[in-house]
């Protein structure tokens, strides 16, 4: 077998460092020689140049005749999560699971589309074959999975002293209505797998069926708490085609879920998506998920 060699994009590098500091670099200085072990422990072929995601590479492979993807990742709450929730999930509606090695951060994955994203469907297609996706996604979680439940309470905590800090950025009466809301429906949150960070980018056109799941920040918790980044990620594109209320029944409908709860739980997801927006630097997305408040909280 020919020694596996990758070049790290620098976007990735640099991004890694700026969060992770020292550890990160650490880290990816680590990235070749554990790709080249892993490469010979699981028999890969490397096949085409290193992709890369917000925390992990993504290394098109293959393993006797078959096409893979090699993914190493930053190992964090989050991402360690994955590999649980695709073995539990084996395939039905997210990409399959094919091997993983805990002690790398690494997951031998089947190989999808990277250029066929639903991003690239026209919206109101996308809409509604996401809220099959995620109908799809609602089984029962594991007992160790983090829940809504856990989230909100700190959720409740945590939001007054981001508004804060950041000048108030929205009113007092909606921050007041926002953590009731929170405080009321996470004691209560089902206990069913749902990705919380399910976006277009992420759902993948696939072979053994024609939309997978990708990169799954899995909770147990309500599918309705998933729905939020779907509106806020292609807004522009919902008000321009039908609108906002049209596009969110769409999605209820197709999800299958409760609309009373899918939109409380969507203005909470953005009352607390626009002050973590606002701790990192974004600019649209406050706005947009401003747009959504308003629109939604006056039905």
């Amino acid at each position: 077998m020919k020694k596996a060699s990758i070049l790290i994009p620098s976007d990735f590098a640099r991004d890694t460092i700026t969060r992770e500091g020292q550890a990160g670099r650490v880290w990816l200085a680590a990235l070749p020689g554990m790709v080249e072990e892993l490469c010979q422990y699981w028999e890969l072929e490397i096949q085409g140049p290193v992709m890369n995601g917000y925390t992990g590479l993504a290394i098109p492979v293959q393993r006797e005749g078959e096409e893979c993807i090699l993914k190493v990742y930053w190992q964090d709450e989050d991402t360690n999560i994955a590999p649980l929730a695709l073995k539990i999930w084996n395939g039905r509606g997210a990409v399959k699971l094919l091997a993983y090695e805990p002690s790398f951060g690494a997951m031998l994955l089947e190989r999808l589309d990277p250029d066929s994203s639903l991003a690239k469907v026209e919206i109101s297609e996308a809409i509604v074959i996401a809220g099959r996706l995620l109908r799809r996604l609602a089984i029962p979680a594991p007992a160790q999975m983090h829940s809504v439940t856990e989230l909100a309470s700190s959720m409740v905590q945590s939001m007054p002293q981001r508004w804060e800090q950041y000048d108030h950025p929205f009113s007092r009466q909606l921050l007041d209505q926002v953590c009731e809301w929170t405080a009321q429906l996470g004691p209560t949150s089902k206990r069913l797998m749902t990705d919380y960070d399910l976006h277009y980018i992420d759902i993948l056109a696939g072979h053994r069926e024609p939309w997978l799941m990708i990169d799954p920040k899995a909770i147990a918790g309500d599918p309705e708490f998933s729905l939020a980044q779907l509106l806020w990620t292609r807004l522009e594109d919902i008000e321009a085609q039908r609108g906002l209320e049209y596009h969110f029944r769409a999605l209820v409908e197709a999800a299958e879920l409760d609309y009373e709860l899918a939109r409380t739980w969507t203005i909470i997801r953005c009352a607390d998506y626009w002050l973590w927006g606002l701790t990192v630097g974004l600019t649209y997305d406050p706005a947009r998920c401003d747009i959504i408040i308003r629109r939604l909280n006056r039905q």
